[in-house]
């Protein structure tokens, strides 16, 4: 797991293993506030796919989400791959910043679409 703190006491988290970005308050050992599920498609290229995130209805409306989309876009780039946004509010996030949210092709939208529908337990 890797930690990424964020303003506001709030600590973020990715459990690759677990496909989890999760988001707790009052630091690294405190409550999970919010998550992004997401998995790890390898063909036709590496992605990181979004595929729902959650913040506890107590903590909306400060950031949460963003944060969380955030520091995925931002493991990404590090990583050098791409994420596809298949949540709404990942989709929504990534259409608002087109500077730190690159768009994908077709074909790797179509990829991750189909990989989602073909495991739905992949959330």
């Amino acid at each position: 797991m890797s930690p990424t703190s964020t303003p506001g006491e709030i600590d973020i988290r990715d459990d690759r293993e677990r496909g989890l970005l999760s988001a707790r308050a009052g630091g690294p050992d405190g409550q999970v506030v919010g998550h992004i599920q997401y998995f790890v498609l390898e063909e036709p290229e590496r992605a990181l796919v979004a595929v729902h995130t959650i913040v506890e209805r107590e903590y909306e409306g400060r950031g949460i989400a963003g944060s969380l989309t955030r520091e995925l876009y931002a493991i990404a780039a590090r990583e050098a791959v791409h994420v596809v946004p298949l949540c709404s509010f990942a989709v929504r996030w990534a259409a608002r910043h087109p500077g730190e949210a690159p768009t994908v092709s077709d074909q790797l939208r179509r990829a991750a679409e189909q990989a989602l529908a073909a495991d739905p337990g992949k959330w």
